[in-house]
């Protein structure tokens, strides 16, 4: 699974991990990704989606619907 989110987009965050004798080495920034599973009454189905945390948080304000609305709107298939 990768770590992008398909509503929010969050994907990973690149930059250097740097030692007590600050020797740098790259390191990756990975979104709080979660695969969750929703009811999604207009089509009489479930659907699973990959989301961050940030994301979930998100589906719970402004409902399911318009969550995969806004995802379909990226060009991603649900």
């Amino acid at each position: 699974m990768s770590a992008h989110c398909q509503l929010t987009g969050a994907q990973p965050g690149f930059g250097n991990t740097i030692s007590h004798s600050h020797r740098r080495t790259s390191r990756r920034f990975d979104p709080n990704i979660q695969r969750k599973r929703y009811w999604l009454p207009a089509e009489g189905r479930h659907v699973r989606l990959t989301l961050s945390a940030r994301a979930i948080k998100i589906v719970d304000v402004i409902g399911v619907e318009a969550a995969v609305a806004r995802i379909r709107a990226r060009g991603v298939k649900v």
